[in-house]
């Protein structure tokens, strides 16, 4: 009779300490406040192109555009598509800047613009990559293309499945240089996604995309991007150009800590193609402004995680979260919803809550929180403990 006693009143001791120790669940954050509008911005220059798009690189906010997903001809732009699939393999080791590239008799006989390389002869990678970015060589282009895959026709299958891979949706590539073709083709939108990609993927080469000439067998030739020229804040990326496409440009510039890219299809001269890319920068520069909003890994609330060895979890994001505004919008403001009754154990990708970013009553972006650190499970004792708990939480 006592020891059921005993055991009666311990196991009510052990639920009305459970119950005293339960935190209180906390409200949820109330949204922010409404913020006075920000001033109007105005609508984008109007330019000399059939099609183009400028967007912030950072947050891939598109900023101005005009016909973005129109099918059009890349031409030489292709060659961003066959430059990334190379730094693919510079970076994964199965190319090396110096290695010696044998010149086919294909590369050798390409149509268009070329950097003058010589039949049967050694070239390094490094002035083949130089001779297609710098020059726009087909030559030099179609000698990596087979280097890389055997034949031409290979790569484009490399290319293609790359231009999936990245979510360019309005693309088709059946060669590596960008000669006409009917089922060659892309769009200014997914010119801008290419262009993000090369920035962001392969920052220790994007730099040849800023060399204002080369000089291969004894011809010196200047990078076709006058901008370079023009504008110090322009780092590249690529020209391009037949009679049926136009004039095109791709161009990325970098001005106090915002970056930009635009893209400009179907110009009429190599001047307006230019002009245009200048205008679409010089808009975004002035009337848009990038910033970082929240840090990635940085504690943004404690939540409370039961059964687990240690709590409360710090969490966060993981990567910075930049927004684009309105130059002078300075009213960023963010919300944490936590989730109720987080339970060990929690790895880094679990999903503990959402951060919700504003400008005034505007969202601007949603994104999961995590733990910052794994939270393992606590002891057979803590999870005990915290299983009466719950009963009452």
């Amino acid at each position: 009779m006592y020891r059921h006693l005993i055991a009666s009143i311990s196991f009510a001791t052990l639920i009305a300490a459970a119950c005293w120790a339960a935190a209180p669940a906390a409200a949820p954050p109330a949204a922010p406040a409404a913020a006075p509008p920000a001033m109007p911005i105005p609508s984008a220059p109007q330019v000399d192109a059939r099609s183009y798009i400028l967007v912030d690189y950072q947050t891939d906010k598109i900023l101005a555009a005009k016909e973005a997903t129109a099918r059009m001809e890349p031409a030489s732009l292709t060659k961003l598509m066959t430059a990334y699939i190379v730094f693919q393999e510079l970076a994964g080791g199965k190319l090396k800047l110096e290695d010696m590239v044998t010149v086919s008799e294909h590369a050798w006989r390409s149509e268009g613009s070329r950097t003058f390389i010589e039949l049967g002869k050694p070239v390094s990678v490094q002035d083949l990559i130089l001779g297609m970015i710098v020059q726009s060589g087909n030559d030099a282009t179609i000698a990596l293309a087979e280097r890389i895959a055997g034949t031409e026709d290979t790569f484009a299958q490399l290319m293609n499945s790359n231009a999936k891979r990245l979510n360019m949706v309005g693309t088709h590539f059946e060669n590596s240089s960008g000669l006409p073709s009917p089922q060659h083709y892309t769009t200014a939108r997914d010119m801008s996604l290419l262009a993000n990609a090369m920035i962001r993927d392969y920052p220790q080469y994007y730099k040849y995309y800023s060399i204002h000439e080369f000089e291969h067998n004894g011809i010196k030739q200047q990078n076709r991007n006058g901008l370079l020229e023009k504008d110090p804040s322009v780092d590249g990326l690529k020209t391009g150009h037949t009679e049926s496409a136009g004039f095109c440009l791709v161009t990325s510039a970098h001005r106090e800590g915002m970056r930009l890219v635009s893209v400009v299809l179907g110009s009429t001269s190599m001047k307006a193609r230019e002009n245009a890319s200048a205008a679409l920068l010089s808009y975004g520069f002035t009337f848009y402004d990038t910033k970082l909003a929240v840090k990635g890994g940085i504690a943004l609330a404690t939540t409370r995680v039961w059964k687990a060895a240690q709590s409360p979890d710090e969490v966060g994001i993981k990567d910075d979260l930049y927004v684009t505004l309105a130059r002078g919008q300075t009213d960023v403001k963010t919300a944490v919803d936590l989730q109720p009754k987080l339970i060990a154990p929690l790895g880094l990708d679990a999903n503990v809550g959402t951060l919700r970013v504003f400008s005034g009553a505007t969202p601007l972006a949603t994104l999961p929180l995590h733990p910052l650190k794994a939270v393992a499970a606590g002891g057979w004792w803590r999870r005990l403990i915290d299983t009466i708990r719950l009963w009452f939480a």
